[in-house]
């Protein structure tokens, strides 16, 4: 039974926190520094190892020397903090990886160990990094993010300088993966793990897209089907069926005087017939009569305009529960669907990315953004019978697209930034 009260830490663990620090601490620091030595080489050297010994700008290599040493500091205190409290999970093992590629580019300039931290083995002597059973397909949530992937090839399959060379014509890193490569291809398990890793690939593509469809169908199905088979006609019924005296005061003011606007347009229309084609002119009762029957047309259609918004109400309602239910009934799949969208994103290239980021800021927050939303607000006060409040519109849009763009601005500050920089450069760029 899981007690309710935290768990207090022994005092040896207490006395080990005061003097090597906190793990989880040091290793967030030691991946800030890894992510802002990792943003400079994106920035400055198109992702490739920062000559610090030869480097000119003085500000910049003592940022990156700053860095660096913060970064070796506190991987050694997550290496002694850390040793004896069992394996990283797996948010730290993500970080760990990435600080450990950045660390080994510059081990070397550094006169240090290329690995401070151990990865972790199993009882085999195998790494924990070991391919997963298909059968736990959910599992693959908890791998490495592929932004994070891709910064861990970056950094450790360049070697740091073009052609995976040190200074002085040592070889770099590339040598090692040559070596890994060979030993991967001669692995008597390596193409069994090849496709299982497609057929977990596939289950979660599978999935994704099937939790995909049932969260778009589902909802639109609800909706049709329940307004016109079970709403509509009770409206209907509730307002008397055919027998009912149809009448324009229920409308709103808007379609009131969009139907008022019709008939005097019909009335316009077969004057101009009089006076244009030479046409006979119509006897008061039956230019009267004609304008009754117009009237009524307009009124009926309107009132069935009245019924649908109506109706639209209460099948927006199902649709809203249809889709919770979705939600919940499926809750398992909901990782399985971040990852299979997360696998589509991060697999798009930077130019692809920034594209994107531009497009939706451009429709949603940018400078042509209010005529959309007073289109999409108008059409969504029309779909449930509303009269469309054009100062209400305004104050909106005066707020929400305001609000929507300082959060976009602060994600890219604060985020993309550590998940992609070259994309947030790639960005800069374009919107220059």
């Amino acid at each position: 039974m899981t007690s309710i009260f935290p768990k207090r830490k022994s005092p040896l663990g207490q006395l080990k926190n005061q003097f090597f620090g906190n793990a989880e601490q040091s290793l967030k620091e030691a991946y800030e520094a890894a992510s802002k030595i990792k943003s400079i080489e994106n920035h400055y050297f198109s992702g490739y190892r920062i000559p610090v010994e030869s480097l000119q700008n003085d500000q910049l290599q003592e940022e990156v020397l700053e860095n660096l040493a913060i970064l070796q500091r506190r991987l050694e205190e997550f290496n002694a903090s850390n040793s004896g409290s069992g394996k990283p999970n797996s948010n730290q093992l993500e970080k760990l990886i990435f600080a450990e590629g950045i660390f080994a580019n510059y081990a070397v300039a550094l006169n240090q160990p290329s690995a401070l931290v151990p990865l972790p083995q199993d009882n085999q002597g195998q790494s924990s990094l070991s391919t997963p059973n298909i059968a736990d397909v959910p599992s693959t949530t908890n791998r490495a993010n592929p932004a994070q992937q891709k910064r861990k090839s970056g950094s450790s399959s360049t070697g740091g300088l073009p052609g995976g060379a040190f200074p002085g014509g040592l070889p770099g890193s590339s040598v090692s993966n040559a070596f890994s490569r060979i030993k991967q291809d001669l692995n008597p398990k390596s193409e069994q793990e090849v496709v299982d890793e497609f057929r977990r690939s596939r289950q979660v593509t599978v999935i994704g897209v099937r939790l995909l469809a049932l969260l778009i169908i589902v909802p639109i199905l609800s909706q049709q089907l329940s307004k016109h088979f079970l709403f509509a006609p009770i409206v209907d019924q509730y307002r008397g069926g055919d027998e009912a005296v149809i009448t324009i005061d229920k409308l709103n003011s808007e379609w009131k005087e969009e139907a008022l606007s019709e008939l005097n347009a019909f009335e316009e229309e077969l004057k101009m017939d009089h006076l244009l084609r030479g046409v006979p002119p119509m006897a008061p009762e039956i230019m009267e009569e004609k304008v009754q029957e117009k009237a009524n047309e307009i009124a009926e259609e309107f009132d069935n305009k009245r019924i649908n918004a109506i109706s639209n109400v209460f099948a927006d309602l199902v649709a809203l529960f249809a889709f919770a239910a979705v939600l919940i009934m499926r809750r398992k799949d909901i990782n399985v669907l971040k990852s299979f969208i997360d696998k589509i994103v991060y697999g798009l290239s930077d130019s692809a990315k920034a594209f994107g980021i531009i497009l939706f800021t451009d429709m949603f927050v940018g400078f042509h953004s209010p005529h959309g939303w007073e289109v999409l607000l108008e059409g969504l006060a029309n779909h449930l019978g509303i009269a469309a409040s054009h100062s209400g519109i305004s104050l909106f849009i005066a707020t929400v697209p305001v609000f929507m763009d300082t959060m976009m601005k602060y994600w890219i500050f604060k985020y993309l930034s550590q998940l992609s920089a070259s994309t947030v450069a790639t960005l800069k760029e374009m919107n220059e």
